[in-house]
């Protein structure tokens, strides 16, 4: 089979596609025949060794594909179907890849394969910021950063199907609309001067209850000050340091909270999978595909998933 290897860290170029050994399912575990690989971010801290997986490896950790073979003891899946990755065990970019069981979900019949590469890593975080961190509530007001990326599309999905007042921020005219489609009540330029002040208009002063935020460097010292009594921040990404005040914390008793969607639970994985089958099957979750590339061009789509006016999902077809 095709897969991209990488044999020692650094920039994008060291992905190299390779022929390599399609692996066998061993006890537990099925092979997906992978027809879309979803590329994010963390894909790309992996690869310049600035989280160091054990070298050499095959990137990705979102795919979506259909099972070749399932191994001894498999109960729920057979070959044949169509399913998403929320991980594997010999990662995503290639023609094959091996999971857990547990790691392979089904694919509804109206989710087409490259929707399906992205999936888990946006939905998964953006249902375990806003339920299992944030502890979002319906009537309440959420600030999505980068509203029209592959995680903050996911939480404008979620938030608008829970009842809340969503806001998002996008840089672009393509973006700003996107988000509006898929949700959004409003939509901020986070470019523009004087954008956390019509933030704070449109919520009569009151500030906002939720903020999701991907970029903390840049953003959450100015976060702290719109959020209103008893709000919370959810950190979901950062490229950095960042100074702020305790005391914008203290005035209105509210909380910073960091996440990592690696460190979910394996009860709060399967609440976060139930929630998003049923958005799924009954359309309030419709991933978007912004680029698709295909297997030999994922230097090229690490350089893409880092640049400013994130657009949906970039997936790579092998």
């Amino acid at each position: 089979m095709k897969a991209i290897i990488v044999r020692q860290y650094g920039d994008p170029d060291v992905m190299k596609i390779e022929e390599a050994s399609t692996p066998t399912p061993g006890p537990g575990q099925v092979l997906v025949r992978v027809r879309a690989a979803g590329v994010n971010p963390a894909d790309t801290y992996a690869r310049s060794g600035a989280t160091k997986p054990p070298l050499p490896y095959t990137p990705g950790s979102d795919g979506a594909g259909v099972v070749e073979a399932v191994g001894k003891d498999v109960r729920s899946l057979e070959p044949g179907a169509r399913v998403y990755l929320a991980r594997s065990v010999t990662g995503t970019y290639a023609e094959y890849s091996l999971a857990q069981e547990v790691q392979a979900q089904p694919l509804p019949e109206k989710v087409s394969f490259s929707q399906g590469a992205g999936i888990f890593v946006p939905y998964g975080t953006a249902f375990r910021a806003l339920s299992q961190v944030a502890h979002a509530r319906a009537g309440e007001t959420v600030l999505v950063h980068g509203a029209s990326g592959g995680v903050g599309i996911a939480a404008v999905q979620f938030a608008r199907a829970m009842g809340m007042t969503v806001i998002g921020t996008a840089g672009s005219q393509r973006g700003h609309e996107l988000a509006l489609r898929e949700g959004a009540h409003h939509v901020v330029d986070h470019k523009a001067a004087g954008h956390t002040e019509e933030i704070l208009h449109i919520t009569g002063g009151k500030g906002v209850d939720v903020i999701l935020e991907m970029l903390a460097n840049v953003n959450l010292a100015a976060d702290l000050k719109l959020l209103a009594p008893h709000g919370r921040v959810v950190v979901i990404g950062s490229r950095g340091d960042v100074t702020v005040s305790p005391r914008d914390l203290m005035v209105r008793d509210t909380a910073v909270h960091g996440m990592l969607l690696w460190n979910i639970a394996a009860e709060e994985a399967a609440s976060a999978h139930a929630a998003i089958q049923s958005g799924l099957e009954n359309g309030t979750l419709r991933p978007v595909v912004g680029l698709e590339l295909p297997l030999n061009e994922a230097p090229q789509s690490h350089r893409k998933v880092l640049e400013p006016g994130a657009y949906g999902k970039i997936v790579l077809i092998p």
